[in-house]
């Protein structure tokens, strides 16, 4: 069993519902939180990073920064994203590459930028992590979702194949595909209106689920696990 009590711990989407909840969890059992996100919602006014993952240069500022706060960097979470509703065929560019900066080519960024320094916090005897949430379209895609849940199903594969790759550095990867969650998202979609969409699972619960795999050193949260 991990115990993130005194980890540093770098929560990127940290603006968002669920990432802020994640954040003030593990707080409550010890950690140092550094939060990033595209606005100050949720962030707090210390150990708090503004950045737009659609940035290209975003990740490595982000990483430089929680690193220059504490010198250290024991694990991360990436909860940030953005959805978008409407057909395949339909789809514009520019919505293409909101969706895959945001929900894929960044998360993958802050995943290389951080690995040699969680690299070093196995070498000095801890459990460094990274946890990931593709959430559910990335077991099942969803039409209407073509282009978000590809997007998704991007970031899952990477965590998927790169996992292997980490575990002989000590580095365990995580990645969370819960089931559709009440944080907002549908209501801020970078595209088309959500439809009519059954009730969600409550935030709360999906967060202390998501911290507990954290804890009980697990490797996969499917959609069965919550």
């Amino acid at each position: 069993m991990s115990d993130v009590n005194g980890a540093v711990v770098l929560v990127v989407g940290a603006s968002g519902v669920l990432g802020a909840e994640i954040a003030r969890l593990l707080e409550t059992r010890g950690a140092t939180v550094v939060r990033s996100g595209r606005t100050p919602d949720h962030l707090g006014t210390s150990d708090a990073i503004l950045a737009d993952l659609t940035d290209e240069g975003a990740a490595a500022a982000i990483v430089t920064a929680a690193l220059g706060a504490h010198d250290r960097l024991d694990g991360v979470i990436i909860a940030a994203g953005v959805v978008a509703f409407g057909q395949a065929s339909d789809v514009r560019d520019d919505t293409l590459r909101q969706l895959f900066e945001i929900n894929a080519l960044g998360p993958m960024r802050i995943i290389r930028e951080a690995a040699p320094h969680l690299t070093a916090s196995a070498a000095a005897g801890r459990k460094p992590f990274i946890v990931t949430l593709s959430g559910i379209v990335a077991e099942s895609p969803t039409a209407g979702l073509a282009a978000y849940s590809a997007s998704k199903a991007a970031l899952a594969a990477f965590v998927q194949a790169s996992s292997r790759e980490f575990r002989r550095s000590g580095i365990r990867m995580l990645d969370s595909r819960q089931g559709h969650t009440e944080t907002g998202l549908a209501t801020r979609a970078i595209a088309g209106t959500a439809p009519a969409l059954p009730a969600g699972l409550d935030p709360a619960l999906v967060a202390e689920r998501i911290v507990r795999g954290i804890l009980d050193d697990e490797k996969d949260l499917p959609s069965s696990a919550f």
